[in-house]
């Protein structure tokens, strides 16, 4: 090995020991502070919380928190595997040697992450089953079968083959055709892809996974509908998912793109607030356009992904990147799909820390979407309509602060509503009768 490939193996080591210590630190110090508050409701929250309710959201971030502490340490672990081990090293090795080598440079790399992702999420299955019908069902929210949760599991690899297999193929290709700037191309051809799946993704993708109906309800039609009048906003339609045949967690989203946008409302969300207070968690996602956060966000987007493209181009056509991960490089073939391999799972290991400024501009995008949304509806309806999804969905009102600012993308709840003047919160039955 070169001097810096050795460089590049003791700056892979040390973020991987220090991400892992970090993330244990953060997941040590969240249990411990959730803990500590078990057994008394915040002041704050005294007249709308019960104390059943709130231990129950503390026992529910504790026992995801301790298992995220074996994923973890798995993650860590498989990681090792895949790269200083020698794990993808003698997979890329078992497959040239499978005689794919004859069907050209494409097929092989194709194969070879085709064969990394079926690794990689079978290894992930135990977990995925434990947190949902362990986990997710001890607490009341999985409301899957096994059944379902297979077949979501085909379909969404069908998916993945159908969607995903040819914008990769595409990719590989231009990095081996498109000469030194194949990764200006290749970026290019990602982000119109990111576009077309936003377009696509409400009406082609997602009932596939669920059903989707137009809202019944002719009364909060006609508040929703005003309210969006009301704040300059359009969209295709108003339709409620059946997200209760998986979860008992409530959402509302907006999605699509352009003329494509429609406001999806879980049939979960409808059946535990008013119409008032539907109104208000929908003004809030409308806070989100009127302050063009979306845009915001894909444009960052657009410039993150460019640099990481650029910088994949560089990386790729260094041999030390390769020999310092634990992978003998193609000799005369094509190492494409290797780079974008080892790209992708050593690019997180740096990532990690800058993700208190990613997440501290999300919780200010939050902040200024509830902003709007008092402006446009009452402020009262909102936070009712707030803590009732921290009940419901169990979300600790007494998170660490500092686990807060490097994993929370929306404010905690005391934050919030202190920002909306929640000293003065209605009770639940209060706030019902909106």
């Amino acid at each position: 090995m070169t001097d810096y490939s050795l460089a590049f193996t003791a700056l892979f080591s040390a973020f991987l020991v220090l991400g892992l210590l970090t993330k244990f630190y953060l997941a040590s110090r969240q249990i411990r502070h959730v803990a500590q508050h078990r057994e008394q409701v915040p002041t704050a929250f005294a007249a709308s919380i019960s104390l059943e309710a709130h231990q129950k959201a503390a026992d529910y971030t504790i026992a995801k928190a301790r298992f995220g502490l074996l994923e973890l340490a798995f993650g860590a672990a498989v990681l090792l595997g895949w790269t200083l081990l020698g794990g993808i090293d003698a997979l890329n090795q078992a497959l040239l040697h499978s005689g794919l080598a004859g069907f050209g440079t494409l097929v092989p790399q194709l194969a070879l992450l085709a064969a990394f992702g079926l690794i990689n999420g079978a290894l992930d299955l135990p977990f995925v089953l434990y947190s949902t019908f362990r986990i997710e069902e001890r607490f009341g929210f999985n409301k899957m079968t096994f059944r379902l949760w297979l077949t979501d599991l085909v379909k969404s690899a069908l998916v993945g083959l159908v969607v995903g297999l040819p914008i990769v193929a595409l990719i590989l290709w231009l990095m081996g055709s498109a000469g030194k700037l194949w990764w200006l191309w290749a970026w290019a051809v990602w982000m119109g892809f990111n576009l077309l799946v936003l377009v696509l993704f409400p009406t082609v993708i997602a009932p596939l996974f669920n059903k989707f109906k137009p809202l019944e309800d002719e009364t909060l039609k006609a508040r929703v509908t005003a309210l969006m009048q009301r704040c300059g906003f359009a969209a295709k339609g108003l339709f409620v998912m059946d997200g209760s045949k998986r979860s008992a967690h409530a959402n509302a989203y907006f999605t699509g793109f352009g003329a494509a946008k429609r406001v999806v409302f879980y049939d979960t969300l409808l059946k535990q607030l008013s119409p008032a207070e539907v109104d208000a968690v929908l003004a809030h996602e409308l806070g989100h356009f009127k302050h063009k956060h979306i845009l915001k966000r894909i444009v960052s987007m657009f410039a993150m992904s460019l640099a990481g493209f650029a910088l994949l181009g560089w990386l790729s056509s260094q041999i030390w990147f390769y020999t310092g991960l634990g992978v003998r490089p193609n000799i005369g073939g094509a190492n494409d799909a290797l780079a974008l391999l080892l790209f992708l799972m050593v690019v997180p290991l740096f990532s990690f820390f800058i993700s208190p400024v990613l997440a501290q501009f999300s919780r200010k995008h939050e902040f200024e979407a509830d902003a709007y949304a008092v402006s446009q509806t009452d402020g009262r309806d909102l936070r009712s309509a707030l803590l009732k999804l921290y009940k419901d969905n169990a979300s600790t009102l007494t998170p660490d602060p500092l686990f807060v600012k490097f994993y929370y993308s929306h404010p905690p709840a005391s934050e919030r509503l202190q920002r909306m003047g929640g000293s003065s919160l209605r009770t639940s039955a209060e706030s019902g009768a909106a």
